[in-house]
């Protein structure tokens, strides 16, 4: 018997609730995981609320967490006990115990702490297939970061520099436009304060941006697109505001031929090889001193509840840990 936090129905924070859950032995191809670390994710939240739906109720939320292999099962040849493991997987990782698919995990190296593999694994593939995939990065580039204080934010400004580009973030606040710029983002837009896109245009002087890297979703996405250079790219990952609404396509048109994308993190890790190499790609940037990844709250797993409410009201930077 372990802990877990598990969701009875969808809706608000209060219906996550710290119960007792059996596990069974890892089958063929299974690992059974001691979680010693667990990622916090804006998409913890949209399983919560229902904007995603589960796969079935009561459901453990989480797909992010760090630990050691407890017990293999058979046909796995990759790990052992008592391996060091970084897991993006289905749900379930809100728990001091999971049993995951082996091809969802990947060895972490010396160097690199449980609660860091645990806070990268997610928003660190999500900015490396952003990044070197689905728009690459080169010397020269312009792109523009939304909320740039925030866990994958604070990743794509640093990486985006390490790899040649001019980076402008937008924030919210005085504090994060500051947090942003001590994670190498070049020029800072308080979107509160000031029009994005008038000022993402001033800034380039008039030259605009190469590509819109935005996980906010409904609030930023049709203004965005007044930021790219003809033949940019918006690239949306997130719905941190809310989905994107239907647009008449022909607006991409008229803006400058512009390319649109929603790409997930899932279709780019469905194969291991792939998964591994990104997360060694990953794992290499954060060593090199490239890419810091700021653990900057935990909460134990049973407050849970507390944590998604810190992540819901825009309290939070950086990346956020439960603890089992």
């Amino acid at each position: 018997m372990v802990k877990a936090i598990r969701a009875h129905k969808t809706g608000g924070p209060e219906v996550l609730q710290f119960e007792d859950v059996t596990l069974p032995q890892p089958g063929p191809g299974e690992l059974l995981v001691r979680n010693r670390a667990i990622g916090l994710n804006f998409i913890d939240t949209y399983f919560r609320s229902g904007l995603y739906p589960a796969p079935q109720m009561p459901f453990t939320l989480g797909n992010e967490s760090a630990g050691e292999v407890l017990a293999v099962g058979p046909n796995v040849t990759a790990f052992k006990p008592g391996d060091r493991v970084a897991v993006v997987a289905g749900l379930g990782a809100y728990a001091e115990e999971r049993i995951v698919p082996a091809a969802t995990a990947v060895i972490i190296p010396e160097g690199i702490s449980y609660e860091a593999a645990a806070s990268m694994m997610l928003k660190g593939l999500t900015a490396e297939y952003l990044l070197h995939r689905t728009y690459k990065v080169k010397p020269g580039d312009t792109m523009l970061v939304h909320a740039a204080a925030g866990a994958t934010g604070l990743i794509l400004c640093q990486w985006g520099k390490a790899l040649g580009a001019t980076v402008i973030g937008t924030v919210g606040s005085k504090e994060k436009a500051e947090l942003a710029k001590a994670h190498k983002a070049d020029h800072v837009i308080n979107y509160r304060e000031e029009d994005f896109a008038a000022r993402a245009k001033e800034i380039t002087g008039g030259a605009l941006c190469d590509v819109v890297y935005d996980g906010v979703g409904k609030d930023t996405f049709l203004k965005s697109l007044d930021t790219l250079k003809p033949f940019g790219m918006m690239v949306s990952f997130g719905n941190a505001s809310g989905a994107v609404e239907a647009f008449n396509l022909g607006i991409l048109a008229a803006k400058g031929s512009l390319y649109v994308t929603r790409p997930t993190l899932n279709t780019h890790t469905a194969k291991h090889e792939t998964m591994v190499a990104m997360a060694n790609n990953l794992f290499d940037a954060v060593l090199s001193g490239k890419v810091t990844v700021p653990v900057n709250a935990t909460f134990p797993l049973k407050d849970a509840a507390e944590a998604h409410r810190a992540l819901e009201s825009r309290a939070t930077t950086g990346s956020t840990v439960l603890i089992p």
